[in-house]
C-alpha cells in the first residue's frame, strides 16, 4: 500500500491529503489536586477550579463551575470579552453550581463572566466557534494553570483548513479581531488549499516540515502508521524548521498589541496540536489539560475522519485511522523528545524556541488572567 515519506513528513502528508462535532471541554484542576495556595487565600484571585459552556440546541448555554470558598456567583453575558457589562445578571448559582442561560439574542459570541462574592471574576464562553466550514476551529485559551491563573479567552485560535471558509464565517473572525494568521503548512498544501483570511488579516508562512512538499512513503500497518505519528510528533521538537515555526508563534504572543492571532495547519491536530501543546504548557497549563485539548481534536473531526474511511476498503482503514487521529501516546512522544534533548520544558523554551526569562514573562503577562 504506497501513500507517503519519512518522520515529521511522513504523517503529516497523509492527514494533509485525507483532510483536502463540537464538545464543550471542561476545565479542571488534576483530580484529587488542592487549590494553591495563592488561590485559597488571596481575596484577589480568582476562585474557580473549573469552568465550562455548552451550547443547547434551542440556543441557550449551560454553564458549569467549581469555586471553593465561594459562596455565590452572578453570571453576566457580552459579546465582547473586555466590555461585559453588569446591567443585568443572565443567571445566579451557588459556589459549585450549573446553570442555563436562555434567550440571549443571535451573536457572533457570547461570553460569560462568572462573578464570585468572593475573589476576581472568570470570563468564559463555548470554545467552538461552530464554523461548519473549519469545524476544528476553536479557542485556544480558557484553561486553567497550576498555580490558579487562567488562560484568557477571545484572544488566540487554532484551526484546521481555512481554505472553505464561508463569507458569513470570514466576516465573523474578522469582527472577533483575529489580525495575524500563521499558516505552518508546506507551499505546497498552501498552494493546493490556499487560506481564505478575514479582511484586515496579515498570513505569515511559518512551514513546520521546512520542505516543499509532503513527499511520498510507505505504511502497511496499522503499527508503522502509530510509528509514523510518533516519529512526527519527535520531530516537531526537535527539527530546524519546526523550531523556527514554533518561535515565530509564541514571540508574536510576546509582542502581541491587542490583536488576536489564530495558528492552523491542515487537519489542525498535528503541527497545529503541538504549537498549541507548546503555548499552554508555556503558560502553566497541567500536562492533562494540554492532553484533553490535544485529544478533543478527535471529537471536533469525527465526522471528517468518519466520512474519509467510509471512502475506503475495508482492509485499508485499520491503516488510515492511526493517520487520522490524534492520540496520547503521540503527544507523549513530543514531551519525550523534550525531556531527552532539553532536559526541561524550560530548556526546550529557552534553547529550542529562543525564548529568554523575559519573553516568558511578558507571554504569561499578555495571556494570563488572575
Amino acid at each position: 500500500m504506497t501513500i507517503s515519506r519519512t518522520r515529521l513528513t511522513t504523517a503529516l502528508a497523509l492527514t494533509g491529503a485525507l483532510a483536502l462535532g463540537t464538545p464543550a471541554l471542561a476545565v479542571a484542576a488534576p483530580a484529587g489536586s488542592p487549590a494553591p495556595a495563592a488561590a485559597r487565600h488571596s481575596a484577589h484571585a480568582i476562585p474557580f477550579t473549573a469552568a465550562a459552556v455548552t451550547p443547547q440546541a434551542d440556543g441557550g448555554f449551560t454553564l458549569t463551575w467549581t469555586a471553593p470558598g465561594a459562596l455565590g456567583v452572578t453570571v453576566y453575558a457580552g459579546t465582547d470579552p473586555d466590555d461585559i457589562r453588569h446591567r443585568k445578571a443572565v443567571a445566579k448559582g451557588a459556589g459549585t453550581a450549573t446553570v442555563t442561560v436562555t434567550g440571549l439574542a443571535a451573536a457572533d459570541r457570547w461570553y460569560f463572566e462568572l462573578v464570585p462574592d468572593r475573589g476576581a471574576p472568570l470570563v468564559v464562553a463555548d470554545r467552538s466557534l461552530h464554523l461548519a466550514s473549519a469545524p476544528n476551529f476553536r479557542d485556544a485559551g480558557g484553561y486553567r494553570t497550576a498555580d490558579g491563573q487562567w488562560v484568557r479567552t477571545g484572544v488566540v485560535y487554532r484551526s484546521g483548513d481555512l481554505s472553505k471558509l464561508t463569507e458569513p464565517d470570514l466576516a465573523k473572525l474578522r469582527r472577533l479581531g483575529i489580525r495575524t494568521v500563521f499558516d505552518l503548512r508546506t507551499p505546497a498544501e498552501q498552494k493546493t488549499a490556499p487560506d481564505r483570511l478575514p479582511a484586515g488579516a496579515t498570513a505569515v508562512h511559518a512551514n513546520v516540515l521546512g520542505v516543499a512538499d509532503t513527499g511520498a512513503f510507505n505504511v502497511t500497518t496499522p503499527q508503522a502508521a502509530v510509528q509514523a505519528m510518533t516519529d512526527a510528533e519527535r520531530t516537531m521538537v526537535s527539527a530546524d524548521s519546526a523550531r523556527t515555526a514554533y518561535h515565530a508563534v509564541l514571540n508574536s504572543l510576546v509582542e502581541r498589541d491587542d490583536e488576536n492571532v489564530l495558528f492552523h495547519c491542515t487537519a489542525g491536530k498535528d503541527r497545529t496540536g503541538w504549537a498549541s501543546a507548546a503555548l499552554l504548557t508555556a503558560l502553566g497549563v497541567p500536562r492533562a489539560t494540554v492532553e484533553a485539548d490535544y485529544l478533543a481534536s478527535n471529537t471536533y473531526r469525527a465526522a471528517e475522519n468518519a466520512a474519509t474511511l467510509a471512502q475506503l476498503p475495508p482492509a485499508y482503514q485499520a491503516v488510515y485511522k492511526p493517520l487520522l487521529e490524534v492520540r496520547a501516546e503521540y503527544l507523549a512522544a513530543g514531551f519525550d523528545e523534550v525531556r531527552k534533548t532539553y532536559g526541561t520544558f524550560d530548556g526546550y523554551l529557552k534553547s529550542g524556541l529562543g525564548l529568554d526569562a523575559r519573553d516568558l514573562r511578558d507571554l504569561r503577562g499578555q495571556l494570563l488572567v488572575g
